[in-house]
């Protein structure tokens, strides 16, 4: 693997670890956010949900410019809404604008969830390219920790009311990074011969290289792969055949949402301060939930290919439900009366609870997706899971502030039942990908 290669793809995933940043960013400014702006537990959730809410648009319709300008140019777009988002929500003047510069921040997270890996995918040799894609998931979750980590630096620096603005605004650095190292790497190859520019991309196909060393062979695949895909592109994804795989992707979306994770990534702090926890300790536990993320996800991505997406499913659900289950109790044992060792048992269950999901859910469903839909509509296939999943990543954002604020308990009660939902669904529908070819998962689906 070659320098040059690992150089691109590490700028390439900064679109990943931005993406983290900015939808972890804001779980350190919710209590700041609601009295600066007078905001209800409904408005709250609202403000919350509204970078979310920009997730979805982005990642809908990111595609159209990556294939029309190409993926560099769109990437370098992106890089841009985020420098925008960063430094518009530090100064924002009032709830309209602060929204507003929210949302241009998810059109970035959309737009880098689908544009980030697809152009490492393109420039990478088939036999690194898993491990070279994977790296923007590392980096999305590596993001995660650093937001959490600097909210607890900026909490510790004691700039008054002003502290959620630099919360914000200091992502605009590596926004401004991002942008300016996308300069050095290449416009992906596929890209360039779907456009006519055939000698531009055999030189990137040289420098950065091929599956066989043969550059003239692989572009004439190239060419062959797009001109199958055209052949393609009028197959509805919408008919009876793909019934299955169609629900599959459903379903696994819908339940990564329904464990509550986005609540814990989002309100964290406050969470624990629920607990009895005061605002710095808040913020420190949950750079210990970031961690705890990061080196899990690690280690999933470690064993996925050998020990299987459904077992990973498995032991994922059954930590769902325990953890989730003891957080509910101590909440309902406690109520507003926590003691030093009830908020323990509230952090140590939050940190199973991520684990389980890193471990689980959050390391499958993106490998899953990729899998479960032919060559025809694969493509679509991923997009409509990936809609499904910021869909009620945003109700589940929007609805925590209120849910809580009538019970704590009751709310990690929800999430566990869902969770017993996605063990049996697991157990009973969710078929086993690993190993399996594309044509073998086709007939095992029942799709003809």
């Amino acid at each position: 693997m070659n320098t040059r290669l690992i150089g691109a793809t590490v700028i390439a995933a900064l679109g990943g670890l931005l993406f983290g940043f900015d939808t972890a960013v804001i779980s350190g400014t919710t209590h700041r956010l609601q009295g600066v702006f007078g905001l209800t537990s409904f408005w709250l959730g609202l403000t919350v949900a509204s970078a979310l809410m920009g997730t979805i648009l982005g990642s809908i319709t990111a595609g159209r410019p990556a294939d029309r300008y190409g993926r560099k140019t769109t990437l370098s777009v992106v890089a841009l809404l985020y420098l925008v988002s960063a430094a518009g929500s530090a100064l924002a003047w009032d709830w309209y604008s602060f929204v507003a510069f929210r949302l241009i921040g998810g059109l970035g997270v959309g737009g880098a969830s689908v544009v980030s890996p697809m152009y490492i995918a393109e420039l990478s040799p088939a036999q690194y390219r898993g491990r070279l894609v994977a790296v923007t998931q590392f980096n999305i979750v590596l993001g995660i920790l650093l937001a959490f980590f600097s909210n607890y630096c900026l909490a510790g620096m004691d700039l008054g009311e002003s502290d959620w603005r630099w919360m914000f605004g200091v992502e605009a650095f590596p926004a401004l990074a991002f942008f300016l190292l996308l300069f050095l790497v290449p416009r992906s190859p596929r890209w360039l011969v779907a456009a006519g520019r055939t000698d531009e991309a055999r030189a990137v196909l040289q420098r950065y290289g091929t599956d066989t060393g043969d550059v003239g062979g692989e572009i004439d695949e190239i060419g062959y792969s797009l001109r199958a895909e055209h052949r393609t592109l009028r197959e509805p994804l919408f008919q009876r055949r793909y019934r299955r795989p169609i629900l599959l992707a459903m379903a696994i979306a819908a339940f990564n949402q329904l464990s509550g994770i986005n609540a814990v990534m989002y309100y964290a702090p406050r969470i624990f301060e629920m607990a009895g926890s005061g605002a710095s300790s808040a913020l420190l536990q949950t750079v210990a939930v970031g961690g705890t993320n990061l080196i899990l996800t690690m280690a999933a991505l470690a064993v996925i290919d050998r020990i299987g997406r459904r077992k990973l499913m498995l032991a994922g659900s059954l930590g769902y439900i325990a953890s989730l289950g003891v957080t509910a109790w101590a909440f309902c044992h406690y109520g507003s009366d926590f003691t030093e060792s009830g908020g323990a048992i509230v952090l140590a269950g939050l940190l199973v609870f991520i684990a389980s999901h890193a471990f689980g859910q959050g390391a499958v469903i993106w490998v899953f997706l990729g899998e479960i839909f032919p060559t025809a509509v694969r493509a679509r296939g991923q997009a409509l899971g990936s809609t499904v999943h910021w869909i009620m990543a945003a109700a589940i954002s929007w609805t925590f502030p209120m849910i809580a604020e009538l019970s704590g308990g009751h709310t990690f009660v929800f999430y566990a039942i869902c969770m017993i939902g996605q063990l049996v669904w697991v157990i009973r529908a969710m078929p086993e990908t690993k190993g399996v070819t594309l044509e073998e998962m086709q007939r095992r689906l029942g799709i003809e």
